[in-house]
């Protein structure tokens, strides 16, 4: 429908949007100035207690410097009453006293029988509020007390009773003159397929109303006497005025609640939201007998930034949360999350709260997980990563889910948080055996010994391999700092690096928990702070590795990297396997398969440094030892010679 021109303009100007405001906010009156219609308070589409929302009453608009909500007084209504345009301008036409202009025949039409279906379920809801007070009711009355509602949450809750029979209210109705069709409309019967009267949708029921963002009736749950029914729950079926994935239940007092600071909290069904509310949790809601749908959830975020949603303790709510991670991560924004509270196992809401009390169930609120958290909990819950390929697969679901959030930022910190988790599961930890303390040693791939021993360590032969050792590393380090974006190609091989010193380790450790990108440097001092990355640059050796002072990223890099940790490796492999020919020759089962062993070890570590001889047909010695490029080499001696020239008289 197209409204007049000058309507809204006239609605607008007979509003005080200070006025429409007011009703859903507290001003603050330290910071507000009412002469000049200056109106700030905290904001009611986020949770917070500074008072950000700001509403100028002369030039009728509002903004928050908090969420950046913004508009004027019928966009306020409609987010907070969680209605459409047309009827956010009926509701504030009626406050000012203005007549909505006549709509065609067929909107009118429609708008008329939503109404009439309205006030249907409102008779509805009073018969059945009737009918549990009668004799026939007396059992769900023992039910209800058996579950804590006293009179006064009855009362509350409108809550009522559809007895047994086929046509108890649809006789009810059609005898208060409701046309039939309107019955059948509302989903409160259905038509027989024998040809006989309709029969009633809801019969020995508990019933629940279900009432939209308006407090208007639109739909019934009704839980089930008979413990043979084949459905404990069901819903009406849905309607014109019914979608069930787009309402919740109880979302107007939630929505209430949630603006005097309260966290929304999501359950599961009807007697989790009303045991939720009575212990004082008053913004709880549930979805309507289907899983959280994105209009449900974007409801939700409307009413708070991170709804808690409470999960059963059993498989069917693990695999509810996770539908939810699901349908959440492509809609994420800055400050627009969910979080998730686990029951102990074998209990939800409302048997938390009758076994534990309010505090248990607040702990749980208060204490509620992250989505990332649960995300990764997913992918590694009973799974055994001992093999490459196994953490390679996890990575990769765990990446494919991470590239479902739009915003970068987002998607910048889970990857950051999935990165600390990951690291936490397979990073070196203590050994907290008994062993005094020993470092635990990480997957190593076959060759990838154990470094050398205490007995072997005190060799003068070991002591310089373990001074090669630290100076490899102390290269590996250096270069992967000057050279961030190559981390992620060599992650692997640097998670199962054996350092030799608490320094080296200290490096690689923050390599591995941050981003690789052109900031790891700044990242990595802000974490250690700058000396132990000063000590490591300060090593000649490092300071004369070309991919250490001509940083690229590329080949260069990579090919030194890939040489050291092949040296390092064999190396390793090498002293282990010096270690136990020791060990066997000391004992009665040494024969020549110990040679060849120690041959082929000798072998590997010869091939993984035929590298050196390589880098002598790119490489020269200086005169004091350090390795110089040739090419930088013939340059240099290239700029002597023209210098000489120069002098001799034959420059210009």
């Amino acid at each position: 429908m197209s409204l007049p021109p000058g309507f809204l303009d006239e609605l607008r100007n007979r509003l005080s949007i200070g006025q429409v405001v007011g009703r859903k906010v507290m001003w603050d009156q330290r910071k507000s100035n009412q002469g000049k219609g200056d109106l700030w308070a905290p904001c009611p589409f986020h949770q917070e207690k500074s008072a950000s929302f700001h509403v100028d009453d002369r030039k009728g608009y509002y903004y928050c410097f908090g969420c950046h909500a913004k508009g004027d007084a019928i966009s306020f209504v409609r987010e907070t009453e969680n209605v459409g345009f047309m009827e956010a301008v009926q509701i504030l036409a009626g406050e000012a006293g203005m007549t909505m202009p006549a709509r065609d025949p067929q909107a009118q039409q429609k708008a008329d029988r939503r109404t009439q279906l309205a006030e249907v379920m409102e008779m509805a809801v009073q018969f059945y509020r009737l009918q549990l007070q009668t004799g026939a009711g007396a059992q769900a009355r023992d039910y209800l007390a058996g579950r804590g509602l006293g009179a006064q949450a009855l009362e509350r809750w409108e809550i009522g009773f559809a007895p047994p029979g086929w046509q108890n209210l649809w006789d009810h109705l059609t005898g208060k003159g409701v046309a039939e069709d309107l019955i059948l409309g509302c989903g409160l019967s259905k038509a027989s397929n024998q040809g006989k009267k309709p029969y009633d949708t809801f019969r020995h029921r508990i019933m629940f109303p279900i009432r939209d963002a308006r407090g208007r009736a639109i739909a019934f749950g009704g839980r089930a006497m008979d413990p043979d029914d084949n459905a404990k729950y069901l819903n009406s079926p849905e309607t014109e005025l019914f979608d069930k994935g787009r309402n919740l239940f109880n979302l107007k007092p939630a929505r209430e609640a949630a603006g005097k600071g309260q966290p929304l909290i999501v359950a599961e069904g009807y007697m989790d939201v009303i045991a939720l509310s009575e212990a004082g949790f008053e913004a709880a809601v549930a979805p309507l007998g289907t899983a959280v749908t994105e209009n449900q959830l974007q409801m939700m975020w409307r009413v708070s930034p991170e709804p808690v949603i409470t999960l059963d303790g059993d498989t069917a709510g693990q695999r509810a949360a996770m539908r939810v991670i699901d349908l959440a991560l492509p809609l994420l924004e800055a400050g627009q999350s969910v979080r998730f509270a686990m029951m102990p196992e074998g209990q939800d809401p409302d048997d938390l709260l009758k076994a534990a009390g309010a505090p248990a169930m607040r702990e749980k609120i208060e204490g509620a997980m992250p989505m990332v958290q649960l995300l990764w909990q997913r992918e590694v819950d009973g799974k055994v990563f001992d093999s490459p390929e196994r953490k390679a697969a996890l990575d990769k679901a765990l990446r494919e889910k991470i590239m479902q959030i739009k915003d970068p930022s987002i998607r910048s910190h889970y990857g950051q948080a999935i990165k600390d988790m990951r690291w936490e599961l397979f990073g070196t930890k203590r050994d907290t055996s008994g062993g005094g303390g020993a470092r635990r040693t990480p997957w190593l791939p076959k060759g990838a010994k154990l470094p050398a021993q205490v007995s072997t360590k005190a060799s003068a032969l070991a002591g310089g391999a373990l001074l090669e050792d630290h100076l490899r590393e102390a290269v590996i380090v250096a270069v992967l700092v000057r050279n961030p974006l190559i981390l992620n190609d060599f992650y692997s091989a640097l998670e199962r690096m054996q350092c030799s010193t608490p320094e080296i380790d200290q490096l690689r450790t923050a390599l591995l928990r941050h981003d690789a990108d052109e900031s790891l440097a700044d990242k990595i001092i802000a974490d250690i702070g700058e000396e132990p990355l000063e000590r490591i640059m300060g090593h000649a050796h490092v300071r004369i590795t070309p991919a250490v002072r001509r940083p690229d990223n590329g080949d260069l890099a990579r090919m030194c990297l890939a040489e050291e940790f092949a040296k390092l490796t064999a190396r390793r492999g090498h002293a282990h396997e010096v270690e136990d020919a020791i060990e066997e020759l000391t004992s009665d089962v040494a024969d020549e398969r110990l040679t060849k062993r120690l041959a082929q070890s000798l072998a590997a570590m010869n091939d993984a440094g035929r590298q050196d001889g390589d880098d002598r047909a790119e490489y020269d010695t200086g005169d004091n030892g350090a390795r110089i490029s040739k090419d930088e080499r013939s340059a240099f001696d290239a700029l002597l010679d023209r210098i000489s020239f120069a002098k001799g008289g034959g420059g210009h």
